[in-house]
């Protein structure tokens, strides 16, 4: 028996998603560590995709294969053995020959900005404090990167895929002044690592002025080299929704939907 888990969490005090060999500090290992606790046997968990160290998920699907159904309400006894950072929405139960990675048609990432301080938003918001921004010509970087193929320049380690061309089919920036806030999204059928945070820096070298457009229209058609692969900040950066064709997963505690919040 295969069941998606959907669950979402705030990445700030762990290592990202993968299991890695140096740290348990994982979601995923954190996540397997109790499931293996609850049902008594080893269980193996995989997940639609990867997040890098401090970065959240407000919608992230996982997957296990059971023996059989389990004797109890597994998403209650999660929830009361997960951290608090970690929370359990939906327990599905598919069939067996849909995967939670394989399947995913398309994934949605918000990226959020404030600049002036609040201690609201400090574990769920890039604080950049002093910009000042050319919104204008943000969003018409924004519009270059919709349109944007190959984003091997703005991948961290492009020769570990095949290829590096992704579909996007939705990029916008929404701002708002007035509270000192802004939101990135973008949807794509895939990602690349990093991808996210190199594009949201050279939007803001292209707001600040240190980028002209026409530099980052080369740097996104590959015929401008990057020296190094700055990053913005990761705690701005969300996963916040995971799309398949068979299924529409629960929308109703989705952390980005609050956050979003006069920056639609």
């Amino acid at each position: 028996m295969r069941y998606f888990i959907h669950i979402g969490y705030d990445g700030t005090s762990y290592s990202g998603w993968q299991r890695q060999k140096n740290t348990t500090n994982t979601i995923q290992e954190i996540v397997q560590k109790t499931l293996t606790h609850l049902l008594k046997k080893k269980v193996y968990v995989h997940g639609c995709g990867r997040t890098d160290a401090g970065v959240h998920a407000s919608q992230y699907v996982l997957q296990i294969d059971l023996d059989k159904e389990p004797q109890f309400d597994l998403k209650f006894r999660l929830n009361k053995n997960l951290p608090d950072e970690i929370a359990v929405f939906e327990v599905i139960e598919v069939n067996k020959n849909q995967h939670c990675q394989y399947d995913a048609v398309a994934r949605t990432y918000d990226y959020f900005i404030h600049w002036n301080k609040n201690p609201a938003l400090f574990r769920y918001s890039s604080h950049y404090e002093y910009l000042s921004l050319d919104f204008g010509l943000m969003k018409k970087a924004t519009a270059l990167i919709l349109a944007t193929k190959d984003f091997r320049l703005l991948c961290k380690k492009p020769d570990s895929y095949d290829n590096t061309l992704c579909q996007i089919s939705n990029c916008e920036l929404f701002v708002n002044e007035e509270e000192g806030r802004m939101r990135f999204s973008i949807t794509s059928n895939r990602f690349l690592r990093g991808m996210i945070r190199i594009c949201v820096y050279h939007m803001l070298e292209v707001g600040r002025g240190k980028l002209t457009l026409e530099e980052f229209q080369e740097i996104l058609t590959q015929d401008r080299e990057i020296k190094v692969k700055w990053l913005a900040h990761p705690n701005g950066l969300f996963l916040s929704r995971v799309k398949y064709p068979f299924l529409e997963l629960s929308q109703s505690q989705n952390l980005v939907r609050m956050l979003s919040l006069g920056l639609e």
